[in-house]
C-alpha cells in the first residue's frame, strides 16, 4: 500500500513517526507534500501535487493540510483519479459533504477518523452502531482548545485571557483561536458525526453555534456559586421526526461526567435503541492521538475493512432542542419566556426551545443551557 501525505505539520509529523517508529506492515509512505521545499535529504517530500496525483503507483491520500483550499480540490482531484482518501480536515469536510457522495461513486474509501475527536474512535463506531440499531442522539465536548481554557478557569481559577494564552502556548490553540472559541469548529465535527450517526448531510449553516468568546466574569461566579462549570457541548438528535443540532455552552454539576473531562480531553455521548448509551473519552486533539486514528483508518483500508458511509441525503436542521437556559443580555426578551431573574443583565428561562429564543438573541449575548 503506498500512501502520500498532503501536509506535514503536527498531524502529518505524527503519522510518519507512528508508522516508522512501529514498522506498520504494508503501509509505505513514499511522497510527502509540503507548501515550501524542505532542506534535507529524504527525496521523498515534494512541493508539486502533480508528482502525486500522477502517480499510478499511489493508491491512498493521507490529507493533513487544514483549511478549505488547496485541500479540497486535490482531495476532489484524488478521488476522481480513483485514490482512496483519509482525511483530518473537519472544515473543508464539513463545508465540501459533496466528497463523500464522490467517494462511494468512485468506488474508493474517504476515510475521517481523525477529524473528529482527535483520537477517539467516534466516527467508526457512529457508522457501526447504525449498521443495526437507531441512534436516537448525540453530543459531546469536541473540542479540546475550549476545554482546555474552561478547565483552567474553573480548576485553576485563572482568567479566560491566561488559560487561552496557555492553550496557545502548548499549541493546542492556534494564533487565531476563534474557530474553537466561538464554537464552529464543533459545528464542523457536528456535522461529520451527523452523517456517520444519521446518514443525513448537514449544512453548517443551519446549526445554531455559540462558543465561550463571550463568557464573562459574571457567568464563571454564577457556575460557582451553584456548585457547577461550563463546558462547550455539540450535540444533534431526533424529536418528533425533527432533526435538531446546536452548539451551545453548558452549565454541569461538579460530579458529572462532564464536569470530569478536563485540560484537552474530548467525550462522545451516542444514544441508541438498542445498544443503549455509550460514552468515550480520550484526547482530542495532538500530534500522535490524531496520527493514531489516521494509521486506524489506513489499516482498515489496508485489511479491506472501512467503515461504510449510508447516505440518505440533505436534511434541514431544526433548534427544537428543549431546556431551560442561562442568558446574559441588554436586550429585550418577552417575561413568559423568563423563569428567574439572576441581575439586570441575565436571567433563566423556562423550559423552551431554543428557536423560541434565538429570535431575540443578539450576537454579542451570552447563551447556554442548564443540565
Amino acid at each position: 500500500m503506498n500512501v502520500a501525505l498532503l501536509g506535514h505539520g503536527t498531524v502529518g509529523k505524527g503519522v510518519t513517526d507512528i508508522i516508522e517508529n512501529e514498522k506498520i506492515e504494508g503501509i509505505r509512505i513514499v511522497r510527502i507534500l509540503t507548501r515550501t521545499k524542505r532542506e534535507n535529504n529524504d527525496e521523498r517530500f515534494t512541493v508539486d501535487f502533480g508528482q502525486i496525483i500522477n502517480d499510478e503507483t499511489i493508491d491512498t491520500i493521507v490529507e493533513c493540510m487544514g483549511g478549505e483550499e488547496p485541500a479540497y480540490s486535490y482531495v476532489k482531484e484524488c478521488l476522481e483519479k480513483g485514490k482512496n482518501v483519509i482525511s483530518a480536515n473537519k472544515k473543508m469536510l464539513a463545508r465540501h459533504m459533496d466528497l463523500f457522495e464522490l467517494a462511494k461513486e468512485r468506488n474508493v474509501k474517504l476515510l475521517v477518523e481523525a477529524s473528529t475527536a482527535g483520537g477517539i474512535p467516534w466516527i467508526r463506531n457512529l457508522c457501526d452502531i447504525s449498521r443495526d440499531d437507531s441512534i436516537l442522539s448525540l453530543q459531546g465536548i469536541f473540542n479540546g482548545t475550549s476545554n482546555y481554557i474552561l478547565s483552567g478557569i474553573f480548576e485553576e481559577d485563572i482568567s479566560f485571557e491566561d488559560a487561552l494564552f496557555k492553550a496557545q502556548e502548548f499549541g493546542f490553540a492556534e494564533a487565531d483561536p476563534s474557530d474553537d472559541v466561538c464554537g464552529h469548529d464543533v459545528r464542523y465535527k457536528v456535522c461529520i458525526a451527523i452523517l456517520a450517526a444519521f446518514g443525513k448531510i448537514a449544512r453548517e449553516e443551519q446549526i445554531f453555534a455559540r462558543g465561550i468568546d463571550h463568557l464573562s466574569s459574571r457567568e464563571i461566579s454564577y457556575a460557582r456559586e451553584n456548585d457547577m462549570v461550563i463546558k462547550l457541548i455539540g450535540q444533534a438528535g431526533y424529536n418528533e421526526g425533527k432533526l435538531s443540532a446546536c452548539v451551545l455552552p453548558h452549565f454541569v454539576t461538579k460530579g458529572s461526567l462532564y464536569s470530569c473531562v478536563g485540560g484537552n480531553d474530548n467525550l462522545c455521548i451516542c444514544q441508541s435503541k438498542y445498544l443503549g448509551k455509550l460514552s468515550l473519552i480520550g484526547q482530542g486533539a495532538g500530534s500522535y492521538p490524531t496520527g493514531h486514528s489516521i494509521l486506524q483508518d489506513l489499516i482498515d483500508v489496508r485489511d479491506k475493512r472501512a467503515y461504510e458511509w449510508h447516505i440518505e441525503g440533505e436534511e434541514e436542521i431544526f433548534q427544537d432542542i428543549e431546556a431551560e437556559f442561562y442568558i446574559s443580555s441588554d436586550h429585550f426578551f418577552p417575561e413568559e419566556l423568563i423563569k428567574e431573574r439572576i441581575d439586570e443583565s441575565s436571567f433563566l428561562s423556562r423550559k423552551c426551545r431554543l428557536c423560541d429564543l434565538m429570535k431575540y438573541l443578539k450576537e454579542e449575548d451570552f447563551i447556554a443551557m442548564m443540565e
